[in-house]
C-alpha cells in the first residue's frame, strides 16, 4: 500500500513526459514530485527515469513498470467512477480534446447550461488543432471531422456536414478585388494556418462538379489560432479559408463576406469518438448531450 502513491506519481511523470506537467495535474509541487519518484527508485534500487534539462523518459525498467501499472490505475479510476454512480447521481470527470472551432460552436454551447443540472460531473476541455491519441493522453472523448475512426473506438456524429468558404472583409475586397477562381488566390494576400501535427501550412481545398482542387496559398501572415485568423480577416489584412458557420454573425453584420461560393468544399461533419471499453455513466450522458439529431 505504501507504494501506491509513489507508483501513481511515477506513472503521471511518464505519461506527461514532464515533471512540471505531471505536478500540475497531481496538484503537488515539482520538487515534491521529484522527491517521490527518487524515493521510489531508491526503494526498488532501480533507475526508472532518464532526466535531462529538457525532457524525461523512462529507462527500460521504467517502461516495463509503467506498462504494468498504468492500465491498472486506469481500471481503478474507472471502477471508482462506476461506484459513485451507485449513489444515484452521475459523477466523475470527462476529459475532451477538440479543435477550437468544435469547442466554440458545438461542445461548449451544448454543455454550458446542461452542466448546471449535474454538479458532480466535471468537464475538462483541451482546445487543440492537432490529432490526439486519446488513450495515450488519457482523454475520454476526442472530436474530429469525418467518421474515419480507429476500429477500437466508437464514433458518434455531433454536427451536420461542414461547408468551407474563402472569407474576407469588404475593405479588403475594395482594395484587392474579388478572386473569380481558386487559381486567382495566388495573386491575393492569404492568411495561412500552421498545422500543429506536421508543422506544414494548410492547403485550401475546393470542389465543383466532381472536380477537387488544392491551392497552396501564401501571404504575409501565418497563425496557428483560428481566432487570430478571424481578427486579421476582419481587419482587412487578407483572406482566410474556414467553415461558414464560424462567421455567420460576421456575415450578417457585414464585417465579412464570402467568395468563390460555387467552389465551396463540403466535408463530413464532426464526430466524437471514445474507447469502446469505456462505461462511465457521466461519459455516456455527455455523449448523448453532444449527439447530433439532425
Amino acid at each position: 500500500m505504501e507504494h501506491f502513491n509513489d507508483l501513481a506519481s511515477f506513472a503521471a511523470v511518464v505519461r506527461e513526459g514532464s515533471f512540471t506537467r505531471a505536478a500540475a495535474q497531481l496538484g503537488v509541487s515539482q520538487s515534491a514530485l521529484s522527491h517521490t519518484v527518487r524515493s521510489l527508485e531508491k526503494k526498488l534500487n532501480l533507475k526508472l527515469l532518464n532526466r535531462t534539462t529538457r525532457s524525461v523518459s523512462p529507462t527500460e525498467a521504467g517502461e516495463r513498470l509503467y506498462q504494468t501499472v498504468a492500465p491498472r490505475f486506469d481500471d481503478i479510476e474507472a471502477e471508482l467512477t462506476s461506484l459513485r454512480a451507485l449513489r444515484g447521481k452521475p459523477a466523475g470527470t470527462v476529459r475532451i480534446t477538440a479543435s477550437e472551432h468544435a469547442v466554440q460552436t458545438l461542445i461548449w454551447p451544448r454543455l454550458a447550461s446542461w452542466l448546471q443540472d449535474y454538479p458532480e460531473i466535471k468537464i475538462e476541455i483541451s482546445s487543440d488543432n492537432r490529432f490526439t491519441d486519446i488513450v495515450a493522453n488519457r482523454f475520454d472523448i476526442g472530436v474530429r471531422l469525418g467518421d474515419d475512426i480507429a476500429k477500437d473506438m466508437i464514433a458518434v456524429r455531433i454536427a451536420p456536414d461542414m461547408r468551407m468558404a474563402v472569407i474576407g472583409s469588404p475593405a479588403y475586397f475594395a482594395r484587392a478585388g474579388r478572386p473569380a477562381s481558386p487559381q486567382d488566390l495566388l495573386e491575393h494576400e492569404c492568411i495561412g494556418m500552421r498545422l500543429p501535427t506536421y508543422g506544414g501550412l494548410m492547403n485550401w481545398e475546393f470542389m465543383r462538379n466532381g472536380q477537387n482542387l488544392k491551392v497552396s496559398i501564401s501571404g504575409q501572415l501565418i497563425f496557428n489560432n483560428g481566432d487570430m485568423m478571424l481578427t486579421a480577416a476582419r481587419g482587412g489584412h487578407g483572406l482566410i479559408w474556414g467553415p461558414t458557420d464560424a462567421v455567420e454573425d460576421d456575415i450578417r453584420a457585414g464585417r465579412l463576406e464570402t467568395v468563390l461560393d460555387d467552389w465551396s468544399a463540403c466535408y463530413t461533419g464532426y464526430h466524437l469518438y471514445y474507447a469502446s471499453r469505456t462505461t462511465s455513466q457521466a461519459l455516456a450522458m455527455v455523449v448523448e448531450r453532444l449527439r447530433y439529431h439532425g
